[in-house]
């Protein structure tokens, strides 16, 4: 990837990561974990990869992108606001109850594809746009992330199943895998392990990553726009609550807001990552 694309990605996702520590804290609720363990892969694909224009945000031949673990909605918001959809002062809203930010995406909200938050649906509904291009003889592409703990959900399978059987190779799916869920490991909760051959039985093309690395997305999302036949699961290795250190791999932090003085010092940090970034 080229040095400066690179640094510019690494910018807007410390900015994005800002924005969800912002939003989370106002409301006094959300996910923040779950959130910062994504949040580079989301960066990635709006300003780096999809075909998108937030001046024309229902564009029907745009690319399309679905947040299946929508709880993980502050990092969609937050790269949506930076990316032009809304202003960035609107990510202090989240989730009051005159705010179009509420907690998990709804589609009034500019750049939000689809509706979601009930975990397993997300993928189904991805399936069904896929599909919808290839019907359509259209060239848009389909992007969706899904969580680690969010894949123990049967009707994910369903999905898998579905999109392998219409080879669906305009569609991407990615696993946010930091490996904590609500209240443990995976191991401890439900297991899905393992999940890389999983999907390659159920007939996937799967390339596995670190979800931090610019260089390594780049990579996974251009080799799996050249694959033909399958779809692809981008199997991203995460850490929950990546940029905040006292959120690092903490499940205590999947779903509950920082205090002042907690959010005092996310921001602290990465307002110094940041600058570190522009020197």
């Amino acid at each position: 990837m080229d040095a400066v694309i690179k640094k510019q990605l690494k910018i807007q996702a410390c900015k994005a990561r800002m924005g969800i520590i912002e939003g989370v804290y106002n409301a006094k609720s959300g996910h923040p974990g779950g959130a910062l363990s994504c949040v580079d892969i989301v960066t990635y694909l709006y300003f780096a990869h999809m075909n998108i224009n937030p001046e024309k945000p229902d564009d029907e031949n745009r690319d399309r992108f679905v947040l299946s673990k929508g709880h993980a909605a502050p990092a969609l918001y937050s790269v949506l606001a930076l990316r032009g959809f809304f202003p960035v002062d609107l990510l202090k809203t989240l989730r009051k109850s005159d705010s179009i930010l509420q907690g998990h995406p709804n589609t009034h909200i500019p750049g939000v594809d689809m509706c979601t938050g009930s975990l397993g649906q997300g993928i189904s509904a991805a399936c069904g746009m896929a599909l919808g291009a290839k019907l359509g003889k259209k060239n848009f592409r389909v992007y969706t992330v899904l969580g680690d703990g969010e894949i123990e959900e049967g009707q994910v399978w369903e999905a898998a199943m579905y999109a392998a059987a219409k080879g669906l190779d305009n569609l991407v799916a990615v696993v946010d895998n930091n490996n904590l869920q609500i209240d443990g490991t995976l191991a401890e909760v439900n297991s899905p392990y393992p999940i890389a051959e999983k999907f390659a039985a159920f007939g996937w093309n799967v390339i596995e990553i670190c979800a931090h690395s610019f260089d390594e997305i780049d990579a996974a999302f251009n080799a799996a726009k050249d694959f033909k036949g399958k779809p692809t699961l981008i199997l991203a290795k995460s850490v929950k609550g990546k940029g905040v250190s006292y959120m690092e791999d903490q499940v205590d932090w999947h779903g509950k807001a920082p205090n002042e003085e907690q959010y005092n010092q996310a921001q602290a940090e990465l307002k110094a990552a940041l600058a570190e970034l522009e020197a």
